[in-house]
């Protein structure tokens, strides 16, 4: 059985999900089965945090478009932080790199946040 540590944070842009190790066929369930839990809002946004994401097959890309379609089911956007090269390489391959926003860190990624507007 593989390894996946998952560590959440909220931050006042979203939430944050932090990925260590093998993101594959018996750890992916773990990540979809988290998502309904979270607390995203409409306006708001959910990063991913693949930095310390040591593997990913088909089955954790699955996973990453089921937490993408959470978000946007909640009205909120969805964005990768440290995508590892292969992984980056399987998107631009299968056009995925034009469905999830992607930035170095999740500092980054969490900065990338604009607030709604407020409404008068």
């Amino acid at each position: 059985m593989t390894q996946l540590a998952i560590r959440t944070r909220t931050t006042p842009a979203g939430p944050v999900l932090e990925l260590a190790g093998e993101l594959d066929f018996d750890s992916a369930s773990e990540v979809r089965e988290l998502l309904p839990g979270l607390a995203l809002q409409g306006g708001r946004q959910l990063v991913v945090d693949l930095a310390g994401v040591t593997f990913c097959d088909s089955s954790g890309i699955t996973a990453l478009l089921a937490a993408r379609n959470h978000a946007v089911a909640e009205g909120a956007t969805i964005r990768l932080a440290a995508v590892p090269a292969y992984i980056s390489r399987i998107f631009r391959m299968v056009g995925l790199d034009h469905v999830f926003p992607t930035h170095p860190t999740a500092q980054e990624a969490e900065a990338a946040w604009t607030p709604p507007a407020a409404h008068s």
